[in-house]
């Protein structure tokens, strides 16, 4: 994700003007903190605008499809919306403690950061964790897609023969999982093997595109079909029951929200750094997203009530030619974007081992590298695979991704909040208040991620 964040911003300082790029931001001194200043990832000046932006573009994505299921588990609109106006606290703490570590530290990448403040150890951590995010992320996507040739393929059937669904036989080559299959082999295998992935920035806005248009459709739907339920679907539920399932849409929150591996690389990019514009852009960012996944949710809820499917889209006729053009976006957003995916997770694979042997003076690095690439990524595309074909809804895999999540938002700013106070030359009291901050920050992301991780196993053995 910060990789993507960097080629945001440099299309987007390259189409800004000349004059704005000046030296590199660097040169304007100090900021905030006691150990010099940072460069900037790029040499770019963004601004506050561009800056929120990418922070949108990173956020806004496949997340918004589980929306109004989470709604719908949370037991109404104003639980849901509870659960996320207190996340939003937190999300958007994160973000600024990891702006002030960053500027601390001296680093412009998240790992770099954990490792620079919290230790090798915890440092490695965070890698392991940035990696099985990227491949769960992968999970999900494939699931996304096999979701959607699902309705293609009906609809497809349905218009090529006049024939309703019920009526289609099944053949193997008709099952959307062969296509899926089809898919992985002859598409996303070939473009995820380069090592090099340059259509990234033709295609990284497809994302917010697709989740733009979705939001828009979906209210607009609502407004122009019947509803599934009556209108009058109940906006809370009451009792014990609702308090327990309000914690079940905490990991499709994080999973949606979720910008802060890149927000370290839009940080060092920005031409104000002052930890307090920083804040301003951070709740601009999230409150924006607030909005779309709320509207989101809400629509999508009362739409379909209780019948609401892990991914709306699901829960559109095939025939839907709004939803059908919603689909073909989010297709076509993923399988671009999943090969950026697999280069992110295989170079933090790779790295360690191409050292490793470099240090012994191995020769045939290169052998080395296009060998060890390819079996990455035929192991990678594979497994994933396998995984999104015998899982049964995308909700299942959000519960893993937004428990690991939770590492990126509330864990290792915690930390890195909690090891900057003990050198920082700050006053005792806001030490502690920082520190206590930090510890609850912690707390608080470990509970989510044994909570969600926990559920997750619980509804994955009932299904088997």
């Amino acid at each position: 994700m910060e990789e993507l964040a960097r080629e945001s911003i440099s299309l987007l300082a390259s189409a800004s003007a000349k004059p704005l790029l000046g030296p590199r931001l660097g040169s304007r001194g100090p900021r905030l903190g006691s150990r010099g200043p940072q460069l900037g990832s790029t040499g770019a000046r963004l601004g506050s605008a561009g800056a929120v932006f990418i922070m949108l573009k990173s956020a806004l994505g496949a997340g918004l499809l589980n929306f109004p299921w989470a709604f719908q588990r949370a037991g109404g609109i104003r639980s849901a919306v509870a659960v996320e106006l207190i996340s939003l606290v937190f999300l958007i703490s994160g973000l600024i403690i990891l702006g002030y570590s960053s500027s601390i530290s001296g680093q412009c990448s998240y790992q770099a950061v954990v490792r620079e403040l919290c230790g090798p150890a915890i440092g490695q951590l965070c890698e392991i964790c940035f990696v099985f995010n990227l491949f769960m992320i992968s999970v999900a996507f494939l699931v996304i897609v096999n979701d959607q040739l699902e309705k293609l393929c009906v609809s497809l059937y349905e218009m090529a023969t006049g024939l309703q669904k019920s009526e289609m036989p099944y053949h193997f080559y008709t099952d959307q999982r062969f296509a899926l299959l089809l898919l992985c082999v002859f598409l996303i295998l070939p473009m995820s093997i380069s090592k090099e992935i340059n259509i990234q920035k033709y295609i990284s806005v497809l994302g917010t595109l697709a989740a733009t248009y979705l939001t828009i459709a979906i209210i607009v739907k609502y407004y122009t079909m019947p509803p599934v339920l009556a209108r009058s679907t109940p906006l809370y539920s009451t009792g014990i029951s609702s308090w327990a399932s309000m914690f079940s849409v905490i990991p499709t929150i994080c999973f949606g929200f979720q910008c802060h591996e890149a927000s370290i690389a839009i940080y060092s990019s920005m031409e104000n750094q002052r930890l307090s514009h920083w804040a301003f852009v951070s709740v601009v960012a999230m409150v924006i997203c607030l909005v779309i996944y709320s509207l989101t949710g809400v629509y999508g809820y009362l739409t379909f009530g209780k019948d609401v499917k892990a991914d709306i889209l699901m829960s559109y006729t095939s025939y839907d030619i709004m939803m059908f053009v919603a689909r073909l976006l989010f297709g076509v957003s993923i399988i671009t974007i999943y090969p950026i995916i697999v280069l992110l997770g295989r170079s933090v694979i790779q790295e360690p081992v191409l050292s490793w042997w470099r240090s012994r003076g191995g020769a045939g690095m290169a052998e080395l590298e296009s060998r060890s690439r390819y079996m990455l990524t035929v192991l990678w595309v594979t497994l994933t695979l396998l995984i999104a074909v015998f899982v049964p809804d995308i909700s299942k895999v959000i519960g893993v991704i937004g428990g690991i999540s939770a590492f990126f938002i509330f864990i290792f700013p915690g930390l890195c909040l909690m090891f900057a106070m003990q050198s920082e030359p700050v006053s005792c009291r806001t030490r502690v208040v920082l520190t206590v901050w930090g510890v609850v920050t912690l707390i608080c992301g470990a509970f989510i991620f044994g909570q969600s991780t926990a559920i997750t196993v619980l509804h994955l053995l009932e299904n088997i």
